[in-house]
């Protein structure tokens, strides 16, 4: 299931049978939820990234084609949503998701925080990059109210990447919109797992 990270697509004959992936569902499950343990960052207490990669995508659309038994049509659709949220080497990606569990604070919430995907940034010791939203879809309402789902990307230069994968330097990550500003420093062990998507 963990594949080598030169694997940037998935392509229909990485798809396990529907009758394999049955059986092995729950090691394969127990498996992933292990792999991305260390890519998830709490930012502040709503916001979590989720740092996606060719094995987390695989499992997703694996997942979904358990679920929903929707054979080869459906897997072109998953394929054609999940594989632009693999890294190509130059970048992060991650699923920016804000948990609240009551509804109606969920919802006061999101309506003050339209905008916020494009407040997101990394900073690499005094070095910050500026996350780019997935343009698949406005995650912006035209009444200002945020999406509790965003996609957000980070590119970085060769430099940038140099200086993540070198163990040496204080990797953080942030969110400044007004109504909320919050930084998480990453620790060694999630730079590390982040560190294998990236090729310099």
């Amino acid at each position: 299931m963990i594949m080598p990270r030169e694997k940037r697509e998935i392509q229909k004959s990485d798809i396990m049978p529907l009758d394999t992936y049955t059986k092995q569902r729950k090691i394969l499950r127990k498996k992933i939820v292990e792999f991305k343990k260390d890519r998830r960052i709490s930012v502040g207490p709503y916001a979590t990234f989720y740092f996606e990669s060719y094995e987390t995508m695989l499992a997703q659309v694996q997942e979904m084609l358990y679920i929903e038994k929707g054979g080869d049509d459906q897997l072109n659709d998953e394929l054609t949503a999940y594989n632009p949220l693999i890294p190509n080497g130059k970048e992060l990606i991650a699923t920016l998701m804000f948990e609240i569990d009551n509804p109606i604070s969920r919802a006061t919430f999101l309506s003050k925080v339209g905008g916020i995907e494009e407040k997101v940034f990394m900073k690499i010791n005094e070095d910050i990059v500026e996350a780019v939203p997935e343009k698949d879809v406005d995650r912006t309402s035209a009444e200002g109210k945020a999406s509790s789902v965003q996609f957000i990307h980070f590119k970085l230069n060769n430099q940038q990447i140099e200086k993540f994968k070198s163990g040496k330097s204080k990797v953080e990550i942030g969110i400044n919109h007004d109504e909320y500003s919050h930084l998480t420093k990453m620790n060694e062990l999630t730079v590390k797992s982040l560190s294998a998507d990236l090729i310099n």
